[in-house]
């Protein structure tokens, strides 16, 4: 909902009358805008000069009647300022001084701008000054490619701010998603000269948002990594300066997510003041938070300026990204509640939203670029005995593709491979009663490819240098209308072929070399952005029953703008489980576990030579979309038996897996514990020991808050032990003189496993609430109710309401 107040003060002035109840503000405001959440109050005016003075974006102010209530919480000055004075004759009013939604260049605030542009008369000095407003129902769309959040069926609306300098109009979008307590921003800047002599504007920077917030002594929390470590959770105070958080891979990329938080002194899962915000783009980002000497913390978020600039003729405007700013006053779970749902409701779109998502099985670690038909369907043919509903057929099956120095781009079938094509093999793993997935990496090519021998201007390449490479890899321009086009029709055709129930979209590097006939240079990684985009709309709109999970080499561009087109992203391609809790938990402050790839793969980890668990590997795969990415052939009996378990137990526990609320209970240290809660009292626990230490007391397992009269069942997930962990342990046991290393135990051993504690309980929300489990091994006493959890162990515990 938006309120619009108004008072008896006079509109934007060149000679403001600054005489009002208090005049230690900045003067009256007229109007006021006030944004209003579920919870939440986000409350901005307008200034006696026409400038946008930011008030309150905090808890809710419930009803506001008159602009002189928000005097008590309005920024205070002193009568004469210290800085540059905005208007000759009044040393009160000082923009260095005023919390702004929008700032301008040159004009006496010295803090970073929202926008830096050259005016026609070759300046770069602007000051945006308000016109009017216009209030909506609904989101207003996008007009240049990219998308935006939508409504979801639930009301929202939208607030339009026009302000202008001189021929230069700004149009700032603010929608509002009440349910979510979440704000979606955007900027549109216009040269509005009628005359064709005029000069062009030349934008070298424009923000999507900024936010000027009073200085609480904020944490800043930032998600970053790399390759195979994306999401990582990084905290630090913010202090007098700046903090950038950017990219400019020309992804999202994996180095620096595009979302960040705020939050107050000692904020925990539960309590504390958050304040989230986060970027729906794909391509270069930024957001900047600076803590001035005027103790305001001002965030500024939107497209990289670093090597972007973009030219406007007269008539023609310029669309920012949408920016999302959530707030919560119950900590990082609450503000990841509101950020799950708004993702869920208003992003994820189309027949996959909110629906459960199948088990899949992923042939790439198991076979790399090493395919044929019949090992593809014999690998299938074991999937769909242990209860996988997709196979997903990964690189190697187009062109001359054996290894990653050829054929990328060249979307026909590989017919020796593949001598029934991808019809025939697609119908073979059907025959199984398994749904066919197909993997792609459209945007980029090889040099030693039919494409790139045909075209190689498409290549991105700047004339007479050698462009760099990554993986082998040059990136096709999808600036160019005829890349586009090429590539709509090619990868259409292969999904159509093969009638296609799953899509995985990759893009194995990142961008460099940026050049492109047929645009200048500083607007072309924007324009590949908005090419990628155009194109995920041609080939997926018309075919809405296909599901489609992008990937970047992993979680290179795990963000909002990828989320409009697919519903789940290949998170990392790490999947050591280990190294995946951190992964998975660190973007889970941003992103549901519904939209996150997660897979078992075969140990040790290739990634990190790591042995685990199979039980391990299951327990922290099921936190998001269950998949197996090994080969199903090569499980022993007892592991075939161990996985037939575990997905029957997935499948019937999915909906709350995918889309219960996910609580983060033990984050610190050795031990992490994981609570998924549905709506109706019951949850999934996971309980990880990243190591194990000898006499180790009984551990309590922390719990989701339960109703305290109301009567629950806690039980273990069934799983097993691998005898071979128990190495020469098992000889003192064991009634024959048998080595533990010998053929009859490793026969054994492949189709017997050890019973990893039952454990079950029952009792009152109350009780339940200091909840001991049984022991763990200590190297002496087994029985069946011993939880074995050596390193790298895990339980999952399943709670269930009784009455």
């Amino acid at each position: 909902m938006i309120d619009v107040l108004t008072g008896s003060a006079a509109g934007p002035s060149d000679t403001a009358d600054t005489s009002e109840t208090n005049p230690l503000t900045s003067g009256p405001l007229e109007p006021v805008f006030h944004l209003r959440g579920a919870t939440s109050s986000y409350v901005v005016g307008v200034t006696s000069y026409g400038h946008l003075e930011h008030v309150h974006w905090g808890a809710s102010l419930g009803e506001l009647t008159n602009p002189t209530d928000l005097d008590a919480i309005r920024q205070k000055w002193p009568e004469v300022t210290q800085g540059v004075a905005y208007q000759p004759g009044d040393a009160h009013y000082s923009l260095d001084y005023l919390p702004q939604d929008w700032s301008g260049l040159g004009k006496g605030d010295y803090r970073g701008p929202a926008t830096e542009f050259r005016q026609p008369d070759g300046t770069f000095v602007s000051d945006f000054r308000y016109t009017g407003h216009e209030v909506a129902p609904g989101p207003v769309p996008m007009e240049h490619g990219l998308p935006t959040a939508h409504d979801g069926g639930r009301p929202c609306t939208t607030l339009l701010i026009d302000l202008a300098d001189g021929p230069v109009r700004l149009a700032l979008y603010y929608t509002v998603f009440p349910g979510c307590d979440t704000i979606t921003r955007r900027t549109v800047l216009t040269h509005t000269s009628t005359t064709e002599t005029s000069a062009p504007i030349v934008i070298r920077s424009i923000m999507s948002q900024q936010v000027d917030l009073p200085n609480r002594d904020f944490d800043l929390i930032t998600f970053d990594g790399a390759w195979i470590s994306e999401g990582h959770r990084h905290v630090r105070p913010v202090m007098p300066g700046t903090y950038v958080n950017a990219s400019i891979t020309g992804f999202s990329s994996a180095n620096h997510n595009p979302g960040v938080l705020l939050a107050t002194p000692g904020a925990t899962e539960d309590s504390g003041e958050v304040y989230a915000f986060n970027l729906v783009y794909s391509g270069n980002h930024f957001t900047a938070v600076e803590l001035s000497r005027r103790e305001q913390v001002r965030v500024r978020s939107g497209i990289n300026p670093t090597g972007f600039e973009w030219t406007l003729a007269p008539g023609e405007s310029f669309e920012t990204p949408e920016a999302t700013l959530t707030w919560s006053d119950r900590g990082f779970g609450g503000a990841s509640a509101r950020l799950h749902e708004f993702v869920g409701r208003h992003v994820v779109r189309g027949e996959w939203a909110g629906r459960e998502r199948p088990v899949l099985v992923n042939n790439w670690e198991a076979t790399s670029f090493n395919i044929d038909h019949r090992t593809v369907v014999s690998m299938a043919r074991v999937a769909a005995r242990l209860g996988a509903e997709l196979f997903v057929l990964d690189d190697g099956w187009f062109g001359s593709r054996s290894d990653d120095h050829r054929a990328l781009g060249d979307w026909s079938v590989n017919p020796r491979k593949l001598p029934k094509g991808l019809s025939g093999l697609a119908d073979d793993v059907r025959s199984l009663g398994l749904e066919f997935g197909l993997w792609v990496e459209p945007e980029m090519v090889n040099r030693d490819s039919d494409l790139y021998r045909a075209h190689p201007d498409w290549a991105i390449a700047i004339p007479g240098r050698t462009p760099s490479e990554g993986r082998q890899q040059l990136v096709l321009d999808l600036s160019r209308e005829e890349v586009r086009d090429y590539l709509v029709e090619a990868i259409g055709a292969a999904i159509d072929g093969a009638d296609a129930a799953y899509v995985k979209w990759d893009a194995n590097r990142n961008l460099s070399d940026l050049f492109s006939a047929v645009h200048a240079p500083g607007e072309v990684a924007h324009r590949f952005i908005l090419g990628l985009y155009e194109i995920l709309a041609r080939i997926f709109g018309p075919r809405p029953h296909i599901l489609l999970e992008s990937c970047a080499s992993g979680g290179n561009r795990f963000d909002l703008g990828m989320l409009c087109f697919s519903p789940q992203i290949w998170t990392s391609d790490n999947t050591d489980p280990i190294e995946r809790l951190d992964i998975q938990l660190g973007l889970s402050h941003l992103y549901p576990q519904s939209t996150m790839g997660a897979h078992v793969s075969a140990s040790p980890s290739m990634q990190t030579l790591r042995s685990t668990p199979l039980s391990t590997r299951f327990n922290v795969a099921a936190l998001g979309l269950l998949g197996y990415e090994l080969d199903p052939r090569r499980l022993t009996p007892a592991e075939r038996a161990e996985v037939k378990k575990q997905i029957a137990f997935y499948k019937e526990h999915r909906k709350l897996l995918q889309y219960g609320r996910l609580r983060r209970l033990v984050t610190e240290g050795e031990r992490v514990v994981v609570a998924i809660v549905d709506g109706g009292g019951g949850a999934v626990v996971g309980d990880y020991q990243r190591g194990t230490h000898a006499a180790r007391p009984p551990r309590e397992l922390p719990l989701p808050p339960l109703e305290l009269e109301r009567r629950y069942r806690v039980e273990a997930r069934e799983q097993t032990v691998d005898l071979a962990d128990f190495g020469h342990l098992m000889e003192h046991v064991l009634p024959l003189p048998l080595r533990s290393d010998g053929l009859v135990m490793r026969e054994i051993a492949r189709r017997r496993q050890y019973p990893d504690g039952a454990e079950a309980y029952e009792g009152s929300g109350a009780a339940l609430a200091r909840l001991r489990l049984a022991p763990q091994f200590e190297g002496t006493g087994a029985h069946p109710g011993l939880r074995v959890m050596g390193d790298f162990g895990s339980r999952l515990y399943v709670v269930t309401p009784l009455n």
